[in-house]
């Protein structure tokens, strides 16, 4: 039951930035780039942003050097929260804020623990 919790876990980890990922693809790429550039960082960084969130998310999803994505994206997660959602003067910005840090514990446990037994990872190790 553990490695189906595992499993769900990483999932749900995933989809945030899986979806994400995808959504600055289309329509939403101006937007996002215009946004990170008005706080200071080049939006020549969007598809690096892009390639981290999607492949990623995936990698998450099938448990693919689970540890060092997870660390990537926590990592990220956290970045993203300082420079992005740091006015608390907005509640639905320190909504954002505590999100983004809650999900970068999520995988923080994720790069202590492993993907479980039902990943590549896994599979790897056994081969």
């Amino acid at each position: 039951m553990n490695n189906a919790i595992v499993l769900v876990a990483r999932v749900l980890l995933a989809h945030i930035f899986l979806l994400a990922g995808i959504g600055k693809l289309g329509a939403g790429y101006a937007g996002t780039q215009g946004y990170m550039e008005s706080m200071g960082l080049p939006g020549a960084l969007l598809p690096l942003v892009i390639l981290l969130e999607i492949v990623g998310g995936l990698a998450l999803i099938a448990g693919f050097f689970t540890r060092w994505v997870a660390l990537a994206l926590a990592g990220f997660s956290i970045v993203a929260a300082l420079i992005f959602h740091s006015n608390f003067g907005d509640q639905m910005q320190m909504i954002m804020f505590m999100k983004n840090f809650a999900m970068a514990g999520g995988l923080l446990m994720l790069y202590v623990h492993g993907a479980g037994e039902f990943s590549v990872d896994a599979k790897a190790k056994r081969a």
